[in-house]
């Protein structure tokens, strides 16, 4: 007897997606929520609890794009829901320095202790930007080493061969940004320690810093090779440059204290978000006392925001870099494997290439032949097939990124019942495409 193939009604979406299309450019206020990658128009979610997420028009999905990152306690837990409640009787924005700003930082600085000095921000972007300024004034240099695929936010000096939506739209380098500003920023092949000294010998005394993810996440999941970060750190160390680790998305997401504790190497500077501000909008830039006492105040390097530091933004990073445990991060680990064994699985009894990358709770699949190590290996995925596999197992309740080129994410929320359906999804929708 032939499987009946699952349908989605999808009219309220369709509907909110022609009134924001009248109102917001693309119809969206962040490119790869369009589903251009995937085809079809984009969802509209109305509410989400635990590890489901539900849409405009009632369909639930088990979730594995978790806010892209930030939920790592899933979606609206009991206690920071509390928590939040009470900060928001207090006053939701004062624009003046709060204990929690304190605490917060307090605890960042525990877990990761190269972090001796942090400044808070609203966004990811923020945090790059301010981290590049502030190491372009330490160093006296102007030049910035970033690597291919590697996503660091939306300023103009990032925006050359970047990941995430600027690579899933196929646009390296956005208009706007000015062929001077972005001559400043040069690229290495991630993976690839001889393409960062060759731009430190055909750019000598030029470079201010080299910024890398340190296990890339924008490009989908991709891990650094043994001796990788090490090299960086002692390329970097050579030459004058400092080492920057963008973990805005890995920071206490592979572990408590990010890739640079797992691996044991020392940045000089890091940009962290997400999980710091547990589902509200906040980041942060930290590192090397001596280098953040260049940032104004202390020193000459001007950076400031309103909201930075605000109230609720404090005690939703409070509470989620409180409450990460061993134990979370020991059933986080064993959950990504059974889902990496389940995606491997699937695809093996479909008859379907596959690789899966996977780094504490993030996951990628490609679909591709070829092992995934850097910009080149993870183009060479077949996005179409990916866009048909997205819309097959949203037909069957999994809400996966709507890129090939993007992270998936679990939760302290998700179950083994959860890993074990979207490996049967994974199944059914491969023999479906």
């Amino acid at each position: 007897m032939a499987t009946r193939t699952p349908t989605l009604r999808t009219t309220k979406s369709a509907r909110l997606y022609d009134r924001a299309s009248a109102i917001l450019p693309g119809g969206v206020d962040s490119p790869v929520r369009a589903f251009r990658a995937v085809g079809g128009a984009p969802l509209f979610m109305r509410r989400a609890r635990g590890s489901r997420i539900e849409d405009a028009d009632g369909n639930r999905y088990i979730d594995c794009v978790m806010s892209w990152g930030p939920l790592i306690h899933g979606h609206a837990p009991r206690g920071l829901v509390k928590a939040l409640a009470a900060a928001t009787r207090e006053g939701t924005s004062f624009g003046a320095s709060i204990e929690l700003e304190v605490k917060l930082g307090e605890r960042v600085r525990r877990l990761m202790p190269a972090v001796e000095r942090v400044r808070f921000v609203n966004s990811g972007t923020e945090a790059t930007m301010s981290a590049a300024r502030v190491a372009r004034a330490f160093t006296r240099r102007d030049r910035i080493v970033k690597f291919e695929g590697c996503y660091h936010g939306h300023a103009d000096g990032f925006l050359v061969q970047a990941g995430s939506g600027a690579l899933t739209l196929g646009v390296p380098t956005s208009p706007g940004v000015p062929d001077a500003l972005a001559a400043l920023t040069l690229v290495a092949r991630y993976n690839d320690l001889e393409s960062v000294d060759r731009l430190f010998a055909g750019h000598t005394g030029e470079i201010a810093a080299v910024i890398v993810e340190p296990a890339a996440g924008n490009m989908g999941v991709v891990l650094p090779e043994p001796g990788f970060l090490q090299g960086l750190r002692d390329l970097c160390t050579k030459h004058g440059a400092l080492l920057v680790f963008d973990e805005v998305m890995t920071g206490f997401r592979v572990g408590p204290g990010g890739v640079q504790g797992a691996v044991h190497v020392t940045p000089d500077l890091t940009c962290l978000g997400k999980i710091i501000g547990g589902g509200l909008p906040c980041a942060a830039y930290g590192g090397r006392r001596d280098v953040m006492e260049m940032v104004a105040p202390a020193g000459p390097v001007y950076q400031a925001g309103t909201l930075s530091g605000n109230p609720l933004a404090m005690t939703a990073g409070l509470w989620s870099l409180e409450h990460l445990t061993a134990r979370l991060y020991r059933d986080l680990a064993r959950l990504t494997q059974q889902l990496v064994e389940g995606l491997a699985g699937a695809a093996r009894e479909a008859g379907v290439a596959l690789q899966v990358n996977a780094m504490g709770s993030m996951v990628t699949p490609f679909f591709t032949d070829r092992p995934v190590r850097d910009y080149e290996s993870a183009t060479s995925a077949d996005t179409a097939r990916y866009g048909a596999f997205f819309r097959e197992m949203l037909k069957r309740g999994v809400y996966l990124p709507p890129s090939q080129f993007e992270a998936w994410f679990l939760s302290a929320a998700h179950t083994p019942r959860d890993i074990r359906a979207i490996a049967a999804a994974t199944f059914d929708a491969m023999r479906a495409m």
